[in-house]
């Protein structure tokens, strides 16, 4: 709507994980790189964590894209808030399972055991690493989907185990696997990712605009930083702030944002 007036070729602050827009901040080096790590190293699990909003999706799937589709076999559960044989079935379906029963009552869950049990080991007689990850796990109150999670981490061979497990979720997940000590024994890396600060948030912006296809600044130092100021460094809150200030800058005609557009945009979203 308001590409032609700024030179974009696409609004560069959708809050959607698309890998090309991840702006690599040290830290979002460091958390690929151990990530990285515990696949490559055929680690058990490992931890992504962070304050809503703050890319961890977006990591992951920058993560996934780095990996040869070839050697591995991929199942992400995006929303965990299921029971058991349902996030069971769930990891089975997404790991190739097929004929799997549908309605809940048909449904054993040992047998569904079987399935993953038998998948994993025919990834890894095929040449393939099985990864599963749990995207918001945070989310998850039953104590007992944690336990049938480090269950999934006792199916190994003497020497490696048959997948690796990624939980990513907002700062409370580190306490809701500490209250099971058996599966905090078995994350091996893990990461918490910090908001950004009033530096790489400009730079965030200033990058993002140029994967949008605009290279000049369109924003003015005292309109950045006031984006700082009311995102908290978020950046699932600096694009949504941003991307009201380009519609706003577009309506008034302008070709700056300026902190007065800014203002007015926030306060349009009556937030």
């Amino acid at each position: 709507m308001y590409e032609a007036h700024w030179g974009l070729s696409t609004r560069p602050f959708e809050n959607t994980p698309d890998p090309s827009f991840l702006y690599r901040t040290p830290q979002h080096e460091e958390a690929l790189g151990r990530l990285l790590y515990a696949i490559e190293g055929e680690k058990g699990a490992a931890v992504l964590s962070g304050v809503f909003g703050c890319g961890k999706t977006l990591l992951s799937r920058t993560l996934l894209a780095q990996l040869d589709s070839s050697l591995y076999k991929i199942a992400i559960v995006t929303n965990p808030k299921m029971t058991i044989t349902e996030l069971l079935l769930e990891i089975a379906g997404k790991l190739g399972a097929q004929n799997l029963p549908t309605k809940q009552s048909e449904v054993l869950k040992n047998v569904v055991w079987d399935s993953i049990e038998t998948l994993l080991k025919n990834n890894l007689r095929d040449g393939k690493q099985s990864i599963v990850i749990v995207d918001e796990a945070h989310a998850i109150k039953d104590p007992e989907i944690f336990e049938e999670l480090r269950l999934l981490l006792n199916l190994q061979a003497d020497d490696r185990f048959y997948l690796t497990l990624l939980l990513l979720g907002q700062p409370e997940l580190k306490g809701l696997i500490e209250a099971n000590k058996q599966l905090a024994q078995r994350i091996a890396i893990g990461y918490h990712l910090q908001p950004l600060d009033a530096a790489e948030t400009a730079k965030y912006i200033q990058f993002r605009l140029k994967v949008g296809g605009q290279e000049k600044p369109i924003f003015t130092e005292e309109a950045l930083k006031l984006v700082h100021s009311y995102s908290g460094g978020i950046p699932r809150r600096i694009n949504q702030i941003c991307d009201i200030s380009l519609l706003t800058g577009m309506e008034q005609g302008v070709k700056k944002v300026t902190p007065e557009v800014v203002k007015e945009g926030v306060a349009s979203l009556g937030v």
